[in-house]
């Protein structure tokens, strides 16, 4: 009963360690609906290095092509001290983190989701509303 109790415990934790998601990741919008690549250039890549994350939030600096450069975010406290830090959606990602950007296009911060998958994989969807709207989908492997 131990042993099984104790193989419970470290495949829970295994499940759970986002750890290894640490590190640079880069790649392509993608999309191909117009309402999917709003603000953002078809062409656009992204880049997402993470430099320190657990199942208690994450840290990191973004940039896309043509938007932003070197952007540090991290994600919101009080979304990982809520029911938000359990947001899933289709495909099941492992974890997802909500951060925000600073942008030097004047429009303001821009939303950044950060999906983890099990299957060593990354995406992040960068949105904005009012004035100066954003809307794009990247999807990055580990570079």
């Amino acid at each position: 009963m131990r042993c099984a109790t104790l193989w419970l415990l470290l495949c829970f934790a295994a499940c759970n360690d986002v750890r290894g998601y640490e590190g640079t990741w880069t790649g392509k919008r993608v999309g191909d609906t117009p309402v999917l690549r709003v603000g953002v250039a078809q062409d656009a890549t992204a880049t997402l290095a993470i430099d320190g994350i657990d199942t208690h939030g994450m840290r990191g600096k973004l940039s896309i092509s043509g938007l932003v450069d070197g952007a540090a975010i991290s994600s919101v406290q009080g979304a990982e001290a809520d029911v938000l830090s359990g947001i899933t959606f289709n495909g099941s990602p492992q974890r997802v983190y909500l951060a925000f950007a600073s942008l030097p296009d004047g429009g303001g911060e821009a939303l950044v989701v950060l999906a983890l998958y099990d299957e060593n994989r990354v995406e992040i969807r960068v949105l904005r509303g009012g004035a100066q709207p954003l809307y794009a989908i990247f999807a990055l492997a580990e570079t």
